[in-house]
């Protein structure tokens, strides 16, 4: 690939009869990266990551991954990428080891280095003791492991994650990014995901926002915040005034009411503020 980005899409766009889902959109994800693609339903997200796996062709534009034109070069690409897919696709009759043995078939992988893969991407996501459980028995938590060490089994330059945390509870989404996190730097390997939890956007080094088929922001999760200005918080307590005199003296920040509600605006401490009143 030498300097080549991992992904690299030039004015692609597609359209469906007379719906324009992608429109002209161009960026760069470049080797290492963690690269996040965020916005509503409907606003390209799916069909652009589809074209970029080759499962779609582009009508206008193009895009290489991996080094390799998605258009004219599809099997190349699809070796060297792994995708994990919102909805599950595991094999639930089958053992977790069953699963990936099967994938390391289909991807050509020589059955001497697939065992020992098979151990050494079961070892990350800590499944490598229930390796010979009928997948049926996992938890959700455990499927998206076992799909993330499955689309990691063929050494993939670049990792699709789509929608990787939907469906699961907050106490299993943090492990999962811990994992993913991980994985990256242990694999070398570009991670490309969509998410619709802003929380997890923060884990990428940089985030696209899609809407109507057209890219309207790219930066770092940083720059993005920093952008748009101050968090606006509204809330109704029991008594307002209390509450006020807690937010001061815990956070150190100032309320006010409007509209009959406490309202509070912060850079710095909105996200703790949320933290603290999930809690409460």
């Amino acid at each position: 690939m030498n300097d080549e980005p991992a992904v690299l899409v030039q004015r692609l766009g597609k359209v469906f009869d007379d719906i324009t889902a992608v429109d002209d959109v161009s960026f760069d994800v470049p080797v290492g990266e963690s690269f996040g693609f965020l916005g509503p339903n409907g606003a390209g997200k799916s069909t652009t990551i589809n074209i970029l796996c080759t499962l779609l062709r582009p009508t206008t534009g193009g895009a290489r991954v991996a080094g390799f034109d998605v258009a004219s070069h599809p099997a190349d690409v699809r070796r060297h990428i792994g995708l994990v897919f919102q909805e599950s696709t595991l094999d639930e009759y089958l053992t977790a080891e069953e699963n990936l043995r099967f994938h390391a078939e289909l991807y050509g992988v020589p059955r001497d280095i697939a065992e020992d893969r098979l151990r050494d991407v079961l070892e990350m996501v800590e499944l490598w003791e229930r390796r010979r459980s009928v997948v049926s028995t996992y938890s959700g938590g455990m499927k998206r492991r076992l799909e993330i060490a499955r689309g990691l089994l063929h050494s993939p330059r670049v990792l699709f994650l789509d929608e990787p945390t939907v469906g699961l509870d907050p106490q299993t989404r943090a492990p999962i990014w811990s994992y993913i996190e991980e994985l990256r730097r242990s694999e070398s390997i570009t991670i490309f995901l969509t998410t619709h939890y802003m929380d997890e956007a923060e884990y990428c080094d940089r985030i696209a926002i899609m809407d109507s088929g057209r890219i309207v922001a790219l930066d770092t999760p940083e720059a993005l915040k920093a952008s748009v200005g101050s968090d606006r918080v509204r809330l109704r307590t029991a008594d307002d005034a209390a509450a006020i005199d807690a937010l001061a003296d815990v956070l150190g920040i100032e309320a006010t009411t409007s509209e009959k509600k406490i309202a509070v605006r912060s850079r710095r401490y909105a996200r703790k503020y949320m933290m603290v009143r999930s809690h409460a």
